[in-house]
């Protein structure tokens, strides 16, 4: 069975572009234990557009749901809203849903997470988020030893 990717495009704007990345780096560590999980990403943009795009690999889509649906999951996103002083009904769109709207990282089911990214009572990093799903069909990397 080929690992599924996870991309969730999330749209920022200059000025919160450091709130989202230093939420992300907060919360740094919380994925890499989720059963199934391969690898993690958060993309700058540097062409001028204002989409950040959050990365991660999965070894199943079964795997990635079961995280998303995981009480780590919910923790996370929960203790990200309640930095922001909204409480868990205030998250938004975010890593599980258009990736939660992800975490994470951020995908669109109405999860929150750091897609959005709540803290330091500014609300939403995003003002966006799109979830992209992917099999991996050929990879490549480094030879070993290299």
């Amino acid at each position: 069975m080929p690992s599924v990717v996870k991309i969730n495009a999330l749209t920022v704007s200059g000025e919160m572009r450091e709130e989202l990345e230093r939420r992300f780096s907060s919360r740094a560590g919380i994925v890499e234990s989720a059963d199934g999980f391969e690898w993690f990403e958060l993309l700058r943009p540097v062409d001028g557009t204002d989409r950040y795009l959050v990365y991660t690999r999965w070894r199943s889509e079964e795997d990635f749901k079961r995280w998303t649906e995981s009480q780590a999951f919910q923790r996370g996103h929960a203790q990200a809203a309640a930095e922001a002083g909204q409480g868990q009904g205030g998250q938004g769109q975010g890593h599980a849903d258009a990736h939660s709207a992800a975490q994470g990282h951020g995908h669109g089911q109405g999860q929150g997470g750091p897609a959005q990214g709540h803290g330091h009572g500014q609300g939403p990093a995003a003002t966006g988020a799109e979830l992209w799903s992917f099999e991996v069909v050929q990879s490549t990397g480094p030879a070993p030893g290299a």
